[in-house]
This record gives C-alpha cells, sequence and structure tokens, in this order.
C-alpha cells in the first residue's frame, strides 16, 4: 500500500499548526472549564452541548463519508477522526463520537469507502477524514478547529488502520485502538501517545496475537498504555462502554489537549481506583505522564 497520500494530507493540515503552545492550551481549555472527576468520565455523556452534521459520500474525498460532531459553544477544539470495524459502518461507533465531542472535540465518526477494507486502506480513510474536517467542512464546524491537534481511533480494522496512521503521521497528538486487529505486528516506529484497549475474550483479534503485541512493540520512551477488558468481547466498542468511554476522554484531553488535570486518571489515584480487576484483566502503562 502507498502511504504517501496519508503523508500529504498529514502535511497539509499541519502547516497550521500554532505557533504559541501555551495559548493553545489556553484555547483547549475553553472545552472543560471544571476539573474532571470520576463521576464526569464515567457518565454517558460530558459538559458541553453538542450539534452535528453530515457528510455525504458524495462530497467526501478519500473516504465514505460520515457524521461530524462537534460543541455547540464556539472556541477552537482539537479534531479526532474515528473508523469502524471490518464489515461495520460508523453507526457502530456513533456513541464514542458524541461522547468525544460533549468534552470538547470536534469528531468524525466515518463510514469507509468499503466495509471490507483493510486496515492500511483506513489509515488513508482516517486521515483524510481529518482533511475534510480541517479544509472542507462547513464554516461552523471549521471555525471550531484546531488543526494543531489531531487523533485517530479506530475498533478492529479500523483500530488496526489507526495504529498505521499514527506510525506514518507523527504530528498526530495521540491514538486509541480498540480490540485492534493488523497484519502488521510491529509499530516500533510510532512516536504518537498510543492507548490500545483488548478484550479477554476477544475471539476475532485475539489480544495474544494483536492487542498484547501491538503494545508490547510500541518504544519504551513512548507515553503508552494498555487496558484489557475484563469479561469483554471484540464487538466491545460497538455499544456504550464505560470503560473505553472513560480512558478515551481522558487519554484525549491528556494528550490532544495537554491537559494534565487528566494525569490522575491515567496515573494516580483517582485510576488506581476505577481500573479493578473487574474492570481490567490486565492493565500496563509507562508512567508518569
Amino acid at each position: 500500500m502507498d502511504f504517501s497520500l496519508t503523508t500529504r494530507w498529514g502535511a497539509r493540515v499541519r502547516h497550521m499548526a500554532c505557533a504559541l503552545p501555551l495559548a493553545c492550551f489556553g484555547l483547549a481549555a475553553q472545552a472543560q472549564t471544571s476539573d474532571p472527576t470520576s463521576t464526569s468520565l464515567n457518565a454517558t455523556s460530558g459538559p458541553l452541548s453538542i450539534s452535528s452534521t453530515s457528510v455525504s459520500s458524495f462530497s467526501a474525498r478519500g473516504f465514505g463519508g460520515g457524521t461530524i460532531y462537534y460543541p455547540s459553544a464556539s472556541g477552537r477544539y482539537g479534531v479526532v477522526a474515528i473508523s469502524p470495524g471490518y464489515t461495520a459502518r460508523q453507526s457502530s461507533i456513533a456513541w464514542l463520537g458524541r461522547r468525544l465531542a460533549s468534552h470538547g472535540f470536534v469528531v468524525i465518526t466515518i463510514d469507509t469507502n468499503s466495509t471490507l477494507d483493510q486496515p492500511p486502506s483506513r489509515a488513508t480513510q482516517l486521515m483524510a477524514a481529518l482533511d475534510h474536517v480541517v479544509n472542507r467542512a462547513s464554516s461552523t464546524v471549521r471555525s471550531r478547529v484546531d488543526a494543531a491537534r489531531l487523533a485517530v481511533a479506530g475498533h478492529s480494522m479500523g483500530g488496526g488502520g489507526s495504529l498505521i496512521a499514527a506510525r506514518d503521521n507523527p504530528s498526530l497528538r495521540a491514538v486509541y485502538p480498540m480490540t485492534p486487529w493488523s497484519v502488521s505486528k510491529d509499530f516500533s516506529a510510532v512516536r504518537v501517545p498510543t492507548m490500545i484497549i483488548g478484550a479477554d475474550n476477544d475471539s476475532v483479534a485475539s489480544v495474544v496475537t494483536h492487542a498484547r503485541p501491538f503494545y508490547s512493540s510500541l518504544a519504551a520512551s513512548l507515553p503508552k498504555a494498555y487496558g484489557e477488558l475484563n469479561n469483554a468481547s471484540h464487538f466491545a466498542p460497538n455499544t456504550t462502554n464505560t470503560p473505553i468511554g472513560r480512558y478515551a476522554v481522558t487519554w484525549m484531553k491528556r494528550f490532544v489537549d495537554g491537559d494534565t488535570r487528566y494525569s490522575p486518571f491515567l496515573c494516580g489515584t483517582p485510576h488506581n481506583q476505577y481500573a479493578t480487576s473487574q474492570v481490567f484483566a490486565r492493565y500496563q502503562q509507562n508512567c508518569p505522564y
């Protein structure tokens, strides 16, 4: 697969990076004015009201269309693209798009060009979706976009695609693969903060041959985490799921927004109190971050 298209689109959005990091963080802080709590992170929606707009397959370039969820309040927010898994459509991960948006992100959940597309194609399509949000979405959406803060996520083959996108686009701020599947097992070249969600009862993308080796291949110096859901299947990300939603929001807020108020929910007492063996069969990280 030729990844030059992914790289080109990544370059197109990188030129808009903010030259003043502290100013960028000030814009990010608009998305969440109150301190996070376990209660707020476990809730099915965040503190912000959201709106949405559809992206038709006819207007989409390089992906199959989708839905953009965004905070109704004006401001500049990081952008997250999410891919569904093999044979699935965007409806299977719409809940996570809405949840992230309500915590202060512009999120596009995509349909792929074909539901049978493999991870390398999904990687390219995730980057095409980010490009759409940054450059071709409505003015209402674009007025809310901080193009310096981009991230990807995905389920199953979409999760594998998100890892490939992160490997090939180091300017991304975060990646969140959920029960990922990929023929490629070596992601040592990834330089993007990565949290992988596995499922101990996954019979489609066994954690033994997918999520665990993916995580193990990541560089020790890279901010990373691996949560293996207890008593969960490959399809756990397809319905509202408290730990998946909690850690997706927390990871994106910490690394896309650079908001260190979320660090204790990844490395500190709030994380330790929540991440019991009833929630995670296995949890690994390289804190502090």
